[in-house]
């Protein structure tokens, strides 16, 4: 019998960035029972894991209670990365990289990815451009239509200090010719990025080259809306029905979008009684996603593809 398991387990991205994550599994007869078992690698938002309240401390455990495993990583977005210049949105591809990769040599054959807010991006983008056999289907929580897009309206709402026209010719006059590679990287602050008081709660901070890849208009790979299309694995897209973060229409027009492109495993819920945050409604989040995994493990399986 293996026992119910905590483990904290760090391991490196391809460009040796060290990533800290927890496994979290149930009990098992043996080995290659736990191997056959669905596991979901846990992509967090801005504060990463281990600090933020509900989805990424809740659901591990809630996951374990309903035969499901979980694989939570602190990906570089995390330990204030969008301030010390870590958070490279684009880069963040390896970290989950990386996550699978261990998955895949332990020899676990159904993998799941859930993204929360920052990390529903995240994730979408990475599945945009990677395959992988034992990838079986992607959870989107709390998704924006588009990060840069999103950040302006509410910047635009709450009439910023600086605003975010500003703030985008900062960032070309320090990071031209070559974003990424520019030495003249910088933090910033902007004021009234929450709400209408200059009260710290509605500042935000970035560095303008994690800005320029995250939220600027030349963040293409943000834009979920644009990459949604090139997304064909099983898709599970979850918003709170009270969400006080995003526009009520934007994972269900993600949703609209990724059927109309020819992904033919769509599903969308709202989350009643929950704002952001799905945990806020832990019982409706946790059955949504536990039925629809095991539905789409025995799909597959119905038409033969392996799932172990």
């Amino acid at each position: 019998m293996i026992k119910r398991q905590r483990q904290l387990i760090s391991f490196r991205s391809k460009d040796d960035f060290l990533i800290h994550s927890l496994l979290v599994t149930g009990e098992y007869p043996k080995r290659e029972d736990l191997m056959k078992s669905p596991i979901i690698i846990l992509v967090h938002g801005v504060l990463g894991h281990f600090l933020a309240r509900g989805t990424p401390r809740q659901l591990p455990g809630a996951l374990a209670e309903n035969g499901i495993n979980s694989f939570s990583i602190n990906t570089r977005m995390a330990y204030l990365g969008q301030i010390n210049g870590n958070a490279i949105f684009d880069k963040t591809v390896y970290d989950i990289d990386a996550a699978l990769d261990y998955l895949r040599e332990e020899g676990f054959l159904n993998i799941f990815i859930l993204g929360f807010s920052l990390g529903a991006n995240l994730a979408a983008y990475h599945n945009s451009i990677r395959t992988y056999s034992e990838l079986k289907g992607i959870i989107l929580e709390g998704c924006a239509y588009s990060l840069p897009d999103s950040q302006k309206r509410r910047w635009d709402k709450w009439k910023s200090i600086p605003s975010y026209g500003e703030v985008y010719e900062k960032a070309i006059e320090l990071l031209a010719p070559d974003p990424i590679s520019s030495r003249n990287d910088r933090i910033f602050l902007v004021n009234r990025a929450w709400g209408d008081t200059l009260n710290p709660f509605h500042n935000e901070i970035f560095t303008y080259k994690t800005w320029w890849f995250m939220r600027s208009p030349e963040a293409e790979n943000a834009k979920t809306y644009k990459i949604i299309p090139e997304m064909k694995t099983p898709l599970l897209l979850l918003q709170g029905e009270h969400d006080d973060i995003l526009d009520d229409w934007e994972c269900r027009e993600l949703a609209r979008s990724a059927r109309e492109s020819g992904n033919g495993a769509v599903e969308f819920n709202y989350i009643p009684g929950a704002k952001h945050d799905c945990m806020e409604n832990a019982e409706a989040t946790v059955n949504a996603i536990s039925v629809w995994v095991k539905t789409v493990l025995k799909r597959q399986k119905l038409k033969g593809e392996s799932t172990g």
